[in-house]
């Protein structure tokens, strides 16, 4: 069994606050991806960057002090290029989600989890070694062209290091 896990694809970090044109050139990417998903017959969840109206007093808003993704607003929905269908979303307030990966470790017969989406250098890389962590023995991969950060320079160090750690890049 296959899951992919699309990550943050949200109207803020596609062309929103923080947004680029990175994001935006990955959109068709990740839509043709989710529908190839669907059609294999594997299971495709996303993730969702949840914070309140209190962010910019949160530590993280200390370090990146931008308001964005908050909960109900139009820059926290997920990008309606996207197909979210009945699939399950994943609120979280860090850049990585524990519940995720609880809930991949659930799954009878998971032999491989594939991550897309923003940011490659955030909340990907946070993805994949929560779910390397809990997960060992399942692969994980990420693919390239489905992935976009706040730079390209800070894309391709991200893909880096995750290969580093053996989770498997795809172009």
């Amino acid at each position: 069994m296959k899951l992919l896990i699309v990550v943050d694809m949200q109207n803020d970090f596609i062309d929103g606050a923080l947004g680029t044109k990175e994001a935006v050139a990955i959109v068709p990417n990740v839509a043709a991806k989710i529908d190839g998903a669907r059609k294999n017959g594997d299971m495709v969840v996303f993730t969702r960057d949840t914070h309140q109206k209190n962010y910019l007093e949160t530590q993280e808003g200390k370090n990146l002090p931008v308001v964005h993704c908050v909960e109900g607003s139009d820059g926290w929905q997920i990008t309606d290029k996207l197909n979210v269908a009945d699939s399950r979303i994943f609120d979280k307030p860090s850049f990585g989600s524990m519940s995720l990966a609880d809930f991949a470790a659930t799954l009878d017969g998971l032999d491989e989890i594939e991550l897309v989406g923003l940011c490659t250098g955030i909340c990907v890389i946070s993805n994949a070694f929560i779910l390397k962590a809990k997960l060992p023995e399942v692969k994980i991969s990420v693919d390239s062209s489905c992935c976009a950060c706040v730079s390209p320079e800070s894309h391709e160090t991200a893909l880096s290091a995750m290969k580093l750690c053996q989770v498997e890049i795809k172009n």
